[in-house]
């Protein structure tokens, strides 16, 4: 079938990341195209992002955009089109996305307005004569867009909510109705109010015509108050609207037989030159060779991630023989926790406090498993990079780490369909067995390499995904 998509997110690969909601604004619309979906991204026109656009033209104008004159431009990152909101009083400002360190404090107007803009071009298109059928709203920085085009604009476009992390809600004080455009009337318990305030994320849960979340066990999990945030009745109401379509990731750039930033290329059948990426980042990290396997962690450090559980899980894991490489930055105190067990375990434990994104893949290619016990995770990546790279993941079992990855547990192991290890629940303790079991069963060569070969063989790509998204938008269109 086919048709138009606006796909609306504050952050698109490979223009401006922060998380992986810029993968994946990044990848789909490459991945419907051959199911004859046009998508077109619009996102913020932070400082120097129009100049990476080529032919950028004026596609949208208005001359008072909550506080000042805006327009959308028009161009292309490769082969995909971007649609820029240039608004200078809005976006163009230093800082990340959405501020740094700190939050700025117009946040809500800032996205407020690129949601409004969306939802004015479903109503009346773009000087192009484009239009969309379906706007795809992106979290809570696109939240509103439902909402203005329920309330406001009446468009006859239809409209799908993305939550890629329910615990950031996008809240704004009552008051600011009037200053974002929202009717007064909406402010109730079935619309915009939560909680006695607004928030951008529950104003997309409820007026969405379809609301998605990345993972099918995070679709589950976030209808329980342990993980819902004040949203699982909400989501439990709109159940029968309320689909988990898993991420894939970009299989173009994440393949270890082609990637240009590792030091050697291999793949399943030639899985022996991985020890050539071993012995670098050994090298790279300061760690002396060990028999255990050599452990890596790529992640923001919170505790969302699990992140405090390193330092109280590992000592047992670094006496076995096993090794350990971190990359990430974020709360001050795991930082400082991880910093003192580099130093109390030299050659053991190394540490970059930071992002580098071709380490990274340095990582994944040298590392032995990749460990991500974090306390819920929507989809996530890094398991499924780790799955490509023959490097074995150790997961929490939560969200779609549990969809991901399978335990390498007796009967698993029996029928050669192992590719990681999970955890549960979500503590030191859980942790450190599973640690230990990691340590044995890199003892077992056979079986190590088996679980290596079934996780690359994995399909991780877009295709399954951008399906399951093609065949809701046509469910809504039809």
């Amino acid at each position: 079938m086919g048709g138009r998509v606006l796909s609306v997110a504050s952050e698109c690969v490979p223009l401006v990341k922060t998380g992986g909601l810029a993968d994946v604004a990044g990848a789909l619309p490459g991945a419907l195209e051959p199911l004859g979906w046009e998508m077109r991204t619009l996102i913020p026109a932070y400082p120097g992002l129009v100049e990476k656009l080529a032919d950028a033209t004026e596609a949208w104008s208005d001359d008072d955009l909550f506080g000042g004159p805006a327009r959308v431009l028009i161009g292309r990152v490769g082969p995909a089109i971007i649609l820029a909101l240039d608004a200078p009083h809005l976006y163009d400002r230093s800082g990340g996305p959405y501020g740094d360190p700190h939050d700025f404090p117009d946040n809500a107007r800032r996205f407020a307005a690129l949601s409004w803009v969306a939802a004015q071009i479903a109503a009346s298109g773009l000087s192009d004569g484009w239009q969309p059928q379906v706007v795809h709203c992106h979290d809570w920085q696109a939240g509103f867009a439902p909402a203005y085009m329920d309330l406001c604009t009446r468009t006859p476009a239809r409209s799908v909510m993305t939550i890629h992390n329910i615990a950031f809600k996008g809240e704004a004080p009552a008051a600011a109705l009037d200053a974002l455009r929202l009717p007064v009337s909406a402010f109730n318990r079935d619309s915009l109010e939560f909680w006695g305030n607004l928030s951008s994320l529950k104003a997309g849960i409820a007026h969405a015509d379809a609301v998605t979340t990345v993972s099918p066990t995070y679709a589950a999990e976030l209808m329980r108050p342990a993980f819902g945030f004040g949203f699982e009745g909400l989501l439990e109401y709109r159940a029968a609207d309320f689909h988990g379509i898993l991420n894939g990731i970009d299989t173009a750039v994440w393949d270890p037989a082609r990637d240009p930033l590792i030091v050697e290329t291999y793949d399943a059948a030639t899985l022996s030159k991985k020890a050539r990426n071993r012995a670098a980042l050994l090298a790279e990290f300061d760690l002396a060779e060990t028999e255990g396997p050599l452990a890596v962690v790529v992640s923001r450090l919170t505790g969302q991630k699990g992140m405090d559980l390193l330092a109280e899980s590992l000592p047992d894991f670094l006496a076995s023989g096993g090794a350990l490489a971190v990359l990430g930055s974020g709360e001050a105190g795991i930082e400082a926790d991880l910093r003192s067990l580099a130093e109390a375990h030299p050659g053991r434990v190394g540490l970059r406090i930071g992002y580098d994104e071709a380490l990274s893949h340095r990582m994944f290619a040298g590392g032995d498993a990749v460990l991500v016990p974090s306390r819920f995770e929507p989809c996530g990546l890094t398991q499924m990079y780790g799955l490509a790279y023959g490097c074995v993941p150790v997961v929490a079992l939560t969200g779609g780490l549990a969809d991901t990855v399978i335990d390498a547990n007796p009967m698993a192991i029996s029928d050669g369909v192992a590719t990681g290890l999970q955890f549960h629940p979500v503590d030191a303790l859980a942790f450190s067995q599973t640690l230990r079991r990691t340590v044995s069963l890199f003892q077992d060569k056979g079986t190590w390499t088996k679980m290596q070969k079934t996780g690359m063989s994995q399909a991780l790509g877009w295709e399954r995904s951008a399906a399951s998204y093609a065949d809701l938008y046509e469910s809504l269109i039809a």
